[in-house]
């Protein structure tokens, strides 16, 4: 193949259920215990226990179903996946195979402001498998089975995807539908939200798949985005090499940013898949399937095209703000006391995620202590606006509002930092900058207009900071022209 190429992506989801219990067992399926303590004879498969389904997985798939438009099947079975690894205690996984609970069903994902539609496949339940340690200190390998058995949802897509970018934002929209579900908490670096990408290449135009590569190992979206074009390089400069592509699953290197070979990829009837015989089939019935429809939440596609109508917001600033649910319940709640919707929004995608970010909050699944609050984010984006206080002065006063709950318009009376926009008041400090910087001065009479900003910048110094910018730019302008 020596012409152009078009890769062809398909991504595998494994997303960890938020349960408090594991899928077939009541023990603690919490992240993060000393090893082998969340276990019991159930999840360690020992001869004689009988697995029990958790009720709430099977409410969690049908919400995650609902959510990306697939078919809810009234009957799946849960079948036994037969292989042999250090961290498979029974030898065999329990999941689903020819009937899973969820088939078809698509996403809507928004790449480079085109919507593509990626189709879904299938949906189905199964356990996570142990976690194998390796221990330089340590001769051989360990196994912490805290994870054995911990609620797991595979969601495989369709191979729909062309370039790592969709991937990219596929990854990033099935993971905030699933944190607006409460259903996962999406954290790729804790590998409750694990990604494996199919990857082959083909003519552009072409119908046919090529060989597909499995690619494992990739903690972040960028790594998933990186190893999809890693690979699809790689393919591409075998074949026009004349070297075949093997069906194989490799790993992200992400030291070297490169794909390296594990094993041979293996095919389904590898696994001699055959119905579980210790549990029945899973039967969900209309009324089982209303009331979980019923209380589903408000979805984060809905809820950006509300923003856009409602708040009249742009796109990309609705987008934003409804990555993450409770985000988007911080931003409502600003406007609700009273900010004006365009500035609540500005304020909380710089200020307020910047914050998020500097204080770690990101990996919660909801932030219940915010470090400022709504009403306060609030009420320091209306003094901006009605000019109380220019914008520099407010950023500063975040750190002193966070953990306090201070009133900032009470703050900014009792501190006297309210903005000076009387222009008689300014042209003082504007004389003294002038007299003070009488090379810019020329500089700016000679037609280097952006010297003002420089001018600007000392008289707003010598005001300690509470001089109207605006102002000052206007009375430097006319003081420049008229002096």
């Amino acid at each position: 193949m020596t012409g152009p190429v078009e890769a062809v992506i398909g991504l595998e989801v494994h997303a960890e259920m938020l349960t408090a219990s594991k899928i077939f067992c009541a023990c603690s399926a919490a992240f993060g215990g000393p090893p082998n303590t969340n276990v019991c004879p159930v999840c360690l498969g020992m001869p004689g226990v009988l697995p029990v389904l958790n009720g709430q997985v099977v409410d969690f798939a049908i919400r995650a179903g609902l959510a990306t438009h697939c078919t809810i099947q009234p009957r799946s079975v849960f079948a036994r996946k037969n292989y042999f690894y250090p961290d498979l205690p029974k030898g065999y996984q329990i999941s689903q195979y020819e009937l899973p609970i969820c088939l078809g069903g698509h996403l809507d994902v928004l790449v480079a402001d085109a919507v593509r539609r990626i189709g879904l496949t299938r949906i189905h339940m199964e356990e996570d498998t142990g976690k194998n340690i390796h221990d330089a200190d340590v001769t051989g390998s360990l196994v912490d089975f805290n994870r054995s058995g911990v609620p797991l949802l595979e969601i495989v897509s369709e191979p729909d995807m062309r370039t790592p970018e969709e991937a990219g934002a596929y990854l990033r929209t099935l993971r905030s539908i699933l944190q607006y579900l409460e259903i996962c908490d999406g954290n790729m670096e804790e590998g409750s939200f694990r990604c494996d990408a199919n990857v082959s290449i083909r003519p552009p135009g072409a119908t046919a798949l090529g060989t597909k590569v499995e690619i494992k190992n990739m903690n972040s979206f960028r790594a998933v985005e990186r190893a999809i074009a890693y690979e699809v390089v790689r393919q591409r400069e075998a074949q026009q090499a004349g070297e075949p592509i093997v069906q194989e699953t490799r790993l992200w290197d992400a030291d070297r940013e490169e794909t390296r070979s594990m094993r041979s990829k293996e095919h389904a009837h590898d696994y001699r898949y055959f119905p579980e015989p210790d549990l029945p089939p899973v039967a969900v019935d209309l009324a089982w399937l209303e009331r979980v429809r019923a209380a589903m939440p408000e979805l984060p596609a809905e809820r950006r095209t509300r923003f856009e109508q409602t708040y009249d917001l742009r796109p990309e600033d609705a987008d934003v703000l409804t990555q993450r649910k409770d985000v988007a319940d911080y931003f409502e709640a600003g406007v609700a006391a009273g900010a004006a919707p365009k500035e609540m929004a500005n304020w909380t995608m710089t200020e307020l995620l910047r914050l998020i970010r500097d204080e770690k909050l990101d990996r919660a699944l909801v932030i219940r202590a915010w470090p400022i609050t709504p009403a306060q984010l609030a009420g320091l984006a209306n003094l901006v606006a009605d000019g109380t206080l220019n914008r520099n002065t407010a950023k500063g006063l975040l750190a002193e509002l966070m953990g306090t709950g201070l009133d900032p318009a009470e703050l900014v009376r009792t501190r006297g930092l309210a903005q000076v926009s009387d222009a008689g008041a300014i042209e003082g400090v504007v004389a003294v900058v002038l007299r003070a910087h009488p090379e810019q001065v020329q500089q700016f009479k000679a037609g280097k207009d952006k010297v003002i900003g420089y001018l600007v910048g000392q008289a707003m110094k010598a005001s300690g900071g509470k001089a109207n910018p605006k102002v000052v730019q206007d009375v430097l302008r006319r003081a420049l022209r008229d002096g």
